[in-house]
């Protein structure tokens, strides 16, 4: 083996131009293939963690169907006694869980006395809401960041269009689940500013305020929130879930809870899915320059030296020798190229993070890129590009491989 790559390099410095051109395309594809990676997933990390820590959570679980009438927001379907004793007891035995929240969610009509309009709350209790969605409070442009009882938060939207500001008292009126309407004044404690996605213009009230203004006696929960200590646990810990809750059923036979991840309460989950589907078409290009540069060089190759084909093979040499023999010059080549792709990628990414790359995401202004790679994309990029440098090699590496010597000979 060691003989063979001496072999190889040695005949690809024969023919230097060519070899360095090719080496350079390989490492011109390596190396915006994984800029494209780290700055295109670090892009996707950053827009779905403004989007689940500043609303959504990781994950959320809801009384079965609640999600299909979602729109009207509908309190006949919020979880009761028993369900909330079973979730809580779940959910506080679960290590992969950081925090939860749970909410209210309703509908109401909001007015400054002058005007009225329609508007969209969640009642909540505010610390545990805070540890769920940590970047709700930085969303707060104006007024205060605490909910305290009688207080709300305004979406900014409503805000602008009514003239409301901190400090203003407003009222809310609302239909409770009997067909009674029931109203209380609030002082506004912040506006808000608005998120992206589902539940992005909606208003906040503490929990207890909720639970007045629908006249409750007993606590009800529309959904909660569950943030988890490592995201990239969600799809593993979303199936556990749905396995431990998937147990429990009502009088009728029907299961209770039904479990959400961020992917269903967004359709922001679709912009992340095209840069997947991006970073694929980034990698099928990468392949296809790879398989042509090095087929076209193997080709050249083979065609250049039949006479030197044929005279290792009249001396004895193995057409398998000869088969590995420009195999590995097509390894070598890819290797060349993925070793110095790589070290150049990686200088680049480090360069980006210590220039700092600023970027808007919708209302979210000045927000810095972080790009990262993860080693194990290194090395799938860096295994296909060599793995394709092989693949690429070996229809020429079969033809020399098969010639005849005395055919070869006479080559001019």
């Amino acid at each position: 083996m060691g003989n063979l790559f001496k072999i190889a390099i040695r005949n690809l410095l024969r023919y230097k131009r060519r070899t360095l051109l090719t080496a350079s395309l390989i490492t011109i594809g390596v190396i915006f293939v994984l800029g494209y990676i780290a700055v295109a997933g670090s892009f996707k990390n950053m827009m779905i963690a403004q989007i689940t820590d500043s609303s959504l959570g990781h994950l959320q679980v809801h009384r079965q169907g609640y999600m299909a009438a979602v729109e009207s927001l509908p309190l006949t379907m919020n979880l009761k006694d028993r369900p909330i004793k079973i979730l809580e007891d779940v959910l506080k035995n679960q290590p992969e869980v950081e925090a939860y929240s749970p909410r209210i969610r309703l509908g109401g009509m909001f007015s400054t006395f002058v005007e009225t309009t329609s508007i969209r709350l969640n009642g909540i209790y505010p610390d545990r809401e805070f540890k769920t969605v940590p970047l709700l409070p930085s969303r707060i442009i104006k007024g205060e960041k605490h909910l305290n009882k009688g207080e709300i938060f305004v979406p900014e939207l409503l805000a602008n269009g009514m003239g409301v500001k901190p400090g203003d008292t407003v009222v809310l009126v609302t239909t409770n689940k009997d067909g009674s309407v029931n109203g209380m004044k609030f002082s506004v404690s912040g506006i808000l500013e608005s998120a992206q996605g589902p539940g992005g213009r909606d208003g906040y009230i503490n929990f207890e305020d909720a639970m007045q203004l629908l006249r409750m006696t007993e606590v009800e929960w529309s959904e909660v929130a569950i943030r988890l200590k490592d995201f990239s646990q969600e799809p593993a810990f979303t199936k556990k879930l749905e396995g431990i809750l998937g147990k429990e059923r009502n009088q009728k036979g029907m299961p209770i809870f039904t479990v959400d991840p961020w992917e269903k309460l967004t359709p922001f989950y679709n912009i992340a899915r095209m840069i997947d589907v991006m970073s694929i078409f980034i990698k099928v290009v990468l392949i296809a320059v790879v398989l042509v540069s090095i087929m076209n060089v193997m080709i050249m190759a083979v065609y250049e030296r039949v006479r030197e084909i044929g005279t290792i093979a009249a001396i004895g040499t193995l057409p398998g020798k000869i088969l590995s023999m420009f195999v590995m010059e097509g390894f070598s080549l890819g290797a060349i190229g993925v070793i110095v792709g790589d070290a150049i990628g990686l200088v680049i990414v480090l360069v980006l993070n210590l220039v700092g790359v600023s970027f808007d995401f919708g209302r979210q202004k000045g927000l810095i890129l972080k790009a990262t790679i993860a080693p194990v994309d290194v090395l799938i990029v860096s295994g296909i590009v060599i793995l394709i440098a092989v693949l690429a090699s070996l229809q020429p590496a079969l033809k020399a491989s098969r010639m005849e010597p005395i055919q070869a000979l006479r080559h001019v």
